[in-house]
């Protein structure tokens, strides 16, 4: 099969770094507000074309898949649009802004005949992969309590200004929490120690799971870390053990009954972010194929995020 015409939709920071990751796999197309941003990203990657307008983009027969890295708040007209094109779309996390464009872009996608992935990178980090397969294996019994942490400053500029952080950066670690426990949460409460939910910084999300277990995810953008939130530790509890990790995934340490070690999954992918595309491009080569960060994975994580701010 021949290579793949993907055009990139928004050409910022991460638009960059998804056209460093596909430029040798496939033909890269361009389309952004600025189309200055978007020439200089043909000039940069040396694509095919840079597009004048998002409808060009979508009646272009060539393009099998858009990767969408524009603002959230345009998210859901842009990926409602695409499908019903019938394309292929990758789009960054999150995936919308409120419950109603979550059931906007399910009806499109159900209707469509192109498939939908979130970049949710956190899915396909190695850290995340091996301590699933050692709780998997009983290292530490039946999980019980998950807590995870991750507090630092970060200035909210641009568009991010716009949004809480747990909505645009601990969705990560609901991932992840998502991920370990492979359901969604019948309770979620939130607690915003700053006494604001619009455009919050800080916040403490907990969550009961059916069986009982609970997990409890504390994030912030405006904590002071000396590290810059490198080094700090969560933590997986069992009834027979516990996984202590370094909370970007660096490294995590197990002490149970019959499994005890430090791992360290490795530095060539820490943030799970070439797998990711890898698992993008195959889906496109083989039509039966659909991706682990699917919909139905993004609506999970955004049902917590909505449940926590009280929107759900």
């Amino acid at each position: 099969m021949g290579r793949k015409q993907i055009c990139l939709v928004g050409c910022g920071g991460i638009g960059q770094m998804h056209a460093k990751h596909l430029s040798d796999h496939a033909d890269l197309y361009f389309y952004s507000r600025s189309r200055a941003s978007a020439e200089a990203f043909l000039s940069t990657f040396g694509g095919k074309a840079a597009f004048a307008d998002y409808q060009s983009v979508l009646s272009d027969a060539a393009i099998d898949a858009v990767v969408i890295t524009s603002p959230p708040e345009v998210h859901e007209a842009q990926v409602v649009q695409a499908l019903q094109a019938g394309k292929n779309v990758l789009v960054e996390k999150p995936m919308c802004v409120s419950p109603g464009e979550v059931e906007a872009i399910g009806e499109a996608e159900a209707a469509s005949n192109g498939f939908l992935m979130v970049a949710e990178n956190y899915y396909y980090k190695p850290s995340l992969e091996k301590m699933k397969s050692l709780i998997t294996e009983g290292a530490i019994g039946t999980v019980q309590f998950v807590r995870v942490q991750k507090v630092f400053t970060q200035a909210a500029d641009g568009w991010k200004a716009g949004y809480g952080a747990l909505l645009e950066g601990g969705i990560h670690f609901v991932a992840l929490i998502s991920d370990l426990f492979d359901a969604a949460p019948e309770q979620v409460e939130g607690i915003f120690p700053d006494g604001k939910v619009d455009r919050e910084r800080h916040s403490v999300t907990r969550m009961r799971y059916v069986g009982g277990e609970q997990a409890e995810l504390q994030y912030a953008w405006n904590v002071k870390s000396l590290t810059k939130g490198v080094f700090q530790h969560s933590e997986i509890v069992g009834d027979a053990g516990k996984i202590v990790f370094e909370s970007n995934g660096i490294y995590f340490y197990v002490r149970g009954k019959h499994r005890s070690g430090v791992f360290f999954p490795g530095f060539k992918d820490l943030m799970g972010t070439r797998r990711m595309i890898s698992d993008f491009l195959y889906c496109l080569e083989d039509g039966a194929r659909r991706p682990y960060s699917d919909f139905e994975k993004a609506k999970r994580d955004l049902g917590v995020v909505f449940q926590a701010y009280g929107m759900a």
